[in-house]
């Protein structure tokens, strides 16, 4: 298990790295599949199921098959390739690297601190369901009609003027 734990986490972050440095986004969109795959393939190896099968099916399912539709519609050409290859220079991996130098060094500090020794705690699709329903039921809502609002903003972008 420890194996697959570290094989689906080195995909996890090789198909990360592929969705920054991509220039054509619906290749983009399908390594980021592929990484939110890995991950629920990481939360069923440390033993949460059901957070594996959100994972799979939330995620990298109805968000992703979201995605696509609005890149689809808005249509982009070779105009944004250009600029997304202008991006990738050298001079502008500088702050981030540097940026995430620091997170690395930061989650490695805190991690030597912690005990290993806690066995992790599993949840259920009842508890979940009955936290998603009861007192985050306004914080579900409120994301829904987020998502709502962003692919009819992405509608309104994507329409030709006349």
């Amino acid at each position: 298990m420890i194996t697959l734990f570290y094989l689906a986490g080195a995909i996890a972050i090789i198909s990360t790295v592929a969705v920054i440095v991509q220039t054509n986004i619906v290749h983009a969109l399908i390594y980021l599949i592929l990484s939110l795959l890995a991950v629920a393939v990481i939360f069923y190896v440390l033993g949460a199921p059901f957070a594996a099968m959100l994972e799979a099916i939330v995620y990298a399912g109805a968000i992703m098959v979201l995605f696509l539709f609005v890149i689809m519609m808005l249509n982009l050409g070779q105009h944004t390739i250009d600029q997304e290859r202008s991006w990738l220079s050298l001079r502008g991996w500088i702050a981030p690297t540097i940026m995430a130098g620091l997170l690395l060094t930061n989650f490695l500090y805190v991690m030597d601190g912690i005990d290993h020794g806690v066995e992790p705690t599993r949840v259920g699709v009842l508890e979940v369901s009955v936290l998603l329903f009861g007192p985050y039921v306004l914080a579900v809502e409120l994301a829904s009609i987020l998502l709502l609002a962003g692919l009819v903003a992405a509608y309104h972008l994507a329409k030709k003027r006349d």
